[in-house]
């Protein structure tokens, strides 16, 4: 005879942590669902096969037939998001920023594309558990430090070690573009950002190092590890990662992207890509713009502009998504959710906000084929929330899925609140 299991929300925690059932056919009911794509369904039905979404309809207009699933979780009343992604990020290579022996992030050398971050991805870190439970399932690992840092790779955030958490691995090649200029900042006020006069010729030795690793790429007969590393990029399945800001900077990448036909560039940071949305969109550069929660660069910069950036990049037609960059970056990966709802304050709509986190990132990185949205025929990584998943308020997740399999939504920070929540319940 076959068992229908239906549940509700209240008993998805049990549906975590329990192994003695087998989901195989599992169907999300009636959850208002954020596609990832724009597209918004008020009662929608998924349906899970497996690792893969096999059904996404209209609970109000579709039919189906409750003997052919498995299980069925009743989510009314609750929002439904695909598996946010965290791009440019050293979540899993780095544990402790202060103690630097949990810092596996930062290779020593100049030019080292051949440094693999995904090899050093701990898929057991403490760090994950905080972040998947603001719905951020994915991650894009990436080393920093010299002028061509290494290669990232896109990971999921709950594996059993690298191998397993590998979505693509060795995606892209990590390039830090000179900065124009030299100074400034508000620790320095008032004295004024000045001129890189070295600017030209840092910039001629990436050129140096891009020509010597395109005519590697032409012969066959000798091995270097790190000529080895770029060859993808002169083939076209590598990304170029420009991690810049700056006008000048942005706009000599683009005529290096076109000298070294680099077919998949992309641009992080980008603080100055609104001033030439057009020769951007031309030259086919997507940008990964640092969230909103930050100073202004420039002296005569408006105060709201950091905020305002993904509306002016959204606006101006360019294809953005979001990164937390910076400071305690690690930590705070679990905040990329609310830079896109700081995103949508500042004039993003929700459904666009929603995919400066998802879609936009995975087409971005070039995996929108598998990830990035509640679409059938993609991986099952998508979340439940009681509410909006972009307010801190509101973002409470009760049920979440990495490829087909449920996951865990507690952490050190929750078992303690439970913890001493029953400690003072009883005085």
């Amino acid at each position: 005879m076959h068992r229908l299991k239906i549940f509700t929300f209240l008993t998805v925690s049990f549906l975590l942590v329990s192994n003695g059932i087998a989901q195989q056919k599992i169907l999300l009911s009636k959850a208002k669902i954020h596609v990832g794509n724009g597209k918004v369904i008020n009662q929608g039905l998924v349906g899970i096969d497996g690792e893969e979404i096999v059904l996404v309809e209209n609970a109000l207009t579709f039919t189906y037939d409750k003997t052919a699933w498995d299980t069925i979780i009743d989510l009314k009343g609750q929002e439904l998001y695909p598996g946010f992604i965290a791009p440019n990020s050293t979540l899993g290579l780095t544990e402790v920023d202060a103690v630097r022996a949990t810092r596996d992030f930062n290779e020593v050398g100049v030019f080292n594309p051949h440094v693999r971050s995904q090899i050093a991805f701990n898929a057991e870190s403490e760090i994950n558990t905080t972040v998947k439970t603001n719905g951020v399932l994915y991650t894009q690992t990436t080393p920093q430090g010299g002028i061509i840092s290494g290669t990232s790779s896109l990971m999921k955030l709950e594996a059993w070690n690298w191998e397993d958490a590998t979505l693509k691995k060795d995606d892209g090649i990590h390039l830090n573009w000179p900065s124009t200029t030299k100074g400034g900042g508000w620790w320095a006020e008032p004295a004024p950002k000045k001129i890189n006069d070295k600017y030209t010729e840092d910039v001629i030795k990436i050129r140096n190092f891009f020509e010597a690793a395109l005519a590697y790429s032409e012969s066959d007969d000798l091995y270097d590890a790190r000529f080895e590393a770029m060859r993808a990029v002169f083939t076209g399945t590598k990304r170029v990662y420009f991690h810049a800001n700056e006008l000048r900077a942005l706009t000599d990448i683009i005529d290096f992207k076109r000298e070294f036909s680099i077919q998949y560039p992309v641009i992080i940071g980008g603080y100055e890509a609104y001033k030439i949305a057009d020769q951007l969109i031309d030259a086919e550069i997507p940008i990964i713009i640092k969230g909103g929660h930050t100073l202004p660069t420039n002296e005569d910069d408006p105060v709201d502009l950091p905020y305002r950036l993904p509306a002016l990049l959204q606006e101006a037609g360019i294809l953005f998504c979001i990164q937390n960059s910076g400071r305690m970056e690690t930590m705070n990966t679990r905040n990329i959710p609310f830079l896109a709802g700081t995103a949508m304050a500042y004039g993003l709509s929700e459904e666009q906000a929603i995919s400066a986190v998802s879609l936009n990132t995975a087409k971005i990185m070039g995996v929108d084929q598998i990830a990035g949205s509640i679409e059938v025929g993609k991986k099952a990584t998508l979340f439940a929330s009681k509410g909006s998943a972009l307010d801190m308020r509101t973002n409470e997740l009760t049920l979440g899925m990495i490829h087909g399999k449920f996951i865990q939504l507690t952490n050190l920070q929750t078992k303690l609140y439970e913890k001493y929540k029953e400690k003072y319940k009883s005085k």
